[in-house]
């Protein structure tokens, strides 16, 4: 899957999801601020994301993740494990 693919799938599914405005949606633009995430919104985050790119997500790829470019490239680097 070619990353802007990946990058339309994220934001189709966080724009539904989430209800958040995509023109909220930027690469520099902080994912949990914009998103209104808290742990609950995480689990599900997670799970929709393992099941849509039939990957595994755990606690500390999140460590790192703090804007959306930082979501895509995690979820970029799975795909191609």
């Amino acid at each position: 899957m070619k990353r802007d693919e990946i990058i339309s799938k994220i934001d189709d599914f966080l724009v539904e999801e989430f209800e958040v405005e995509q023109s909220e949606i930027s690469e520099t633009a902080n994912l949990k601020e914009t998103l209104d995430l808290d742990s609950l919104d995480y689990v599900d985050l997670v799970v929709a994301v393992e099941s849509s790119f039939g990957i595994k997500l755990v606690a500390e790829d999140f460590a790192n993740t703090h804007t959306f470019e930082d979501f895509y490239s995690l979820i970029d680097s799975k795909l191609k494990q």
